[in-house]
């Protein structure tokens, strides 16, 4: 790499998920097909936790699109504020593509400090058999893929 090439902050990031979670946005993911899923997983502000999965309606109700409904979300950001939380993890699906941010995803991306996960849902739909879950980070239209470790339980928080 040459002294003047630009690396994302990002870079080498891991985005860290309990097991239960993950299982809940493959299931959300799976339940919608084929329509897109989506939502958000709350965690408390500048912790990079991952704690409140927020399953929201697709109010676009479409296979390639998907949209957050504006009266759903007001409400969740009020409650996060209300409990001093922020969005970690924004999420949707894919369902006929793999599991990278469209064109339109990217323009979207607007929580510079979120992960953005896909989870394509194209090979096997909503029937048993694996996906495609891949987190990003999405900062002015630039994206970063990041690792995602799934554990059991997230470490316990620290009080100090």
């Amino acid at each position: 790499m040459g002294r003047d090439a630009v690396v994302s902050p990002y870079a080498g990031r891991v985005l860290r998920l309990e097991q239960a979670t993950y299982d809940a946005i493959v299931a959300h993911a799976k339940r919608d097909h084929p329509d897109e899923a989506c939502g958000i997983v709350a965690g408390p502000a500048g912790s990079d936790r991952a704690e409140r999965l927020v399953e929201m309606v697709n109010a676009a109700g479409s296979p390639t699109f998907y949209e957050f409904d504006s009266s759903d979300l007001l409400q969740l950001y009020k409650e996060m504020d209300a409990n001093d939380e922020e969005p970690v993890v924004v999420y949707h699906s894919h369902t006929a593509t793999e599991a990278y941010p469209s064109r339109t995803d990217i323009g979207l991306a607007m929580e510079p400090g979120a992960h953005y996960v896909l989870v394509s849902t194209r090979e096997h739909g909503n029937n048993d058999g694996p996906v495609e879950f891949r987190s990003y980070r999405i900062i002015d239209g630039e994206v970063t893929e990041e690792e995602v470790d799934v554990v059991a339980h997230l470490p316990a928080r620290s009080t100090t």
